[in-house]
Order: structure tokens, then C-alpha cells, then sequence
């Protein structure tokens, strides 16, 4: 069963690990695997819970802006290929 866990829950359980609690305990706790724990702790870590969310913002963006290049890059393609067989 996946979970999905918020920005708040995932820099709470990286504060712990650095506040001593064992990275075991703590992926037990929330029904993680290790390797998960590890992941968001490269992804989070030294952000607080207003950064994490403004991160979340910023590579939604990001995502938004590439979709739009890319449709006007085929555009920008299909417009050329229609005037290169007119000629």
C-alpha cells in the first residue's frame, strides 16, 4: 500500500533522525523503507517545511514551462515542414 506523506511529516522524521532517533525506529514508525527515508533526506534535508513547499511550487513550474517549450517546439517544426512542401 502506498502512502503519501507532506512536506511537514517528512522534515519531521529528518529532524528526528538528527536530533539521534535510529533511522529504523523511524521508517517502522511511518511504514517507509530505509531506502525512502534516504531519498527524502537528500531531497529535504536543512529545509524547513516553508521551503520544502516553495521547492514543491518551483518544480511544478519548471514542469508547467517544459510542457509548454515542448508543444512549441512541435509546433514551431510542423509549421516548417508545412512550408517546405509548399515550395
Amino acid at each position: 500500500m502506498k502512502k503519501r506523506y507532506t512536506e511537514e511529516q517528512i522534515i519531521k522524521a529528518i529532524k528526528q533522525h538528527e536530533a539521534g532517533t535510529k533511522v529504523d525506529d523511524i521508517c517502522r514508525d511511518m511504514g517507509v523503507s530505509v531506502g525512502t527515508f534516504y531519498n527524502w533526506r537528500s531531497k529535504y534535508a536543512g529545509l524547513e517545511v516553508n521551503e520544502a513547499k516553495r521547492l514543491k511550487e518551483l518544480e511544478a513550474e519548471n514542469n508547467k514551462l517544459k510542457k509548454m517549450l515542448a508543444d512549441k517546439m512541435l509546433e514551431v517544426e510542423a509549421m516548417k515542414d508545412v512550408l517546405s512542401k509548399k515550395w
